[in-house]
């Protein structure tokens, strides 16, 4: 079997992984990923007890039980180019051998969920409530860098490049559907479901103004028109098109769950964000655990 070059899987003296400085032995398949690194600790107020807990960089860890069961809370900070390495080296440490270098012949499959914050593009999603992205809508380019066309959602694609006109000298666009399985587990009352946009920045890219003219200043309205099957984008964020594309080509489950904090359409935005993250945390573990 080939070994993996150590320029290609890069690990520190210890033997842990790179960037998130972690051994396999610190980790549960129930891996919980926040895009703060302050977050985690609120996340693991929550834990029973805590088995473990590594801080580098933006990637902060913690791992314990809720209600018995093992979890892994993780921060991959902002932006899909964090994503890539936090996703690929979570997979490293379940599927491959870091001392020999070869890929295990059984695969571990984990279970990803990703607990963010994320601005509501339908007027009908108010403030306060949970979004579910069904799929992710990647217009950040990343996907593009793996051979994906088997696990991505083409005919998705190709409608929605058609009914927004989308510029050419963006990132083509890429659509991933979530794991199923999870989303089973995490549907509920009050949560929605739709299409999470997955954003390369925070101003441009997500329609905001500042200083600098937009290529596409109609772009926000046509994400908000979009629709396929009777399903629409729900929320803008950074991460979950990313979580979703690499999950999938690894063999791995994910799920996104935002709380929606502001209304772009309403321009509502929540009086307690806070309390609603607290209450999203609170419900994703009661529904795994």
């Amino acid at each position: 079997m080939k070994k993996i070059g150590a320029s290609e899987l890069v690990l520190n003296p210890d033997g842990s992984v790179y960037h998130l400085n972690l051994h396999p032995e610190n980790i549960s398949t129930n891996i919980i990923t926040v895009g703060d690194p302050k977050r985690v600790d609120l996340v693991a107020e929550f834990f029973d007890r805590i088995v473990f807990e590594t801080v580098k960089r933006e990637f902060h860890t913690v791992t314990g039980t809720y209600k018995g069961t093992g979890f892994t809370v993780i921060s991959t900070g902002i932006g899909p180019d964090n994503i890539d390495i936090v996703i690929n080296e979570l997979d490293a440490l379940v599927n491959i051998d870091l001392e020999k270098r070869e890929i295990k012949d059984e695969h571990t499959a984990l279970n990803i969920v990703r607990i963010g914050t994320s601005g509501s593009l339908q007027a009908d999603i108010p403030v306060d409530s949970f979004v579910l992205g069904k799929y992710g809508l990647g217009l950040d380019g990343l996907l593009h860098y793996y051979r994906s066309e088997h696990i991505r959602e083409l005919d998705m694609e190709r409608e929605f490049i058609e009914q927004t006109g989308w510029i050419n000298d963006a990132a083509k666009p890429y659509f991933v559907q979530n794991s199923p399985q999870l989303e089973a587990e995490l549907e509920g009352d009050k949560v929605f479901k739709g299409i999470t946009a997955t954003a390369a920045g925070f101003y441009g890219p997500q329609g905001r103004v500042l200083r600098i003219p937009l290529a596409d200043p109609g772009m926000h309205d046509k994400l908000h028109r979009f629709s396929y099957n009777g399903v629409k984008i729900t929320n803008f964020e950074m991460e979950t098109a990313a979580i979703y594309g690499l999950s999938k080509l690894l063999g791995h489950h994910a799920c996104s769950m935002n709380a929606i904090i502001a209304n772009r359409k309403t321009l509502d935005f929540s009086a307690d964000y806070k309390k609603t993250i607290r209450e999203l945390i609170a419900y994703v573990l009661d529904a795994l655990a």
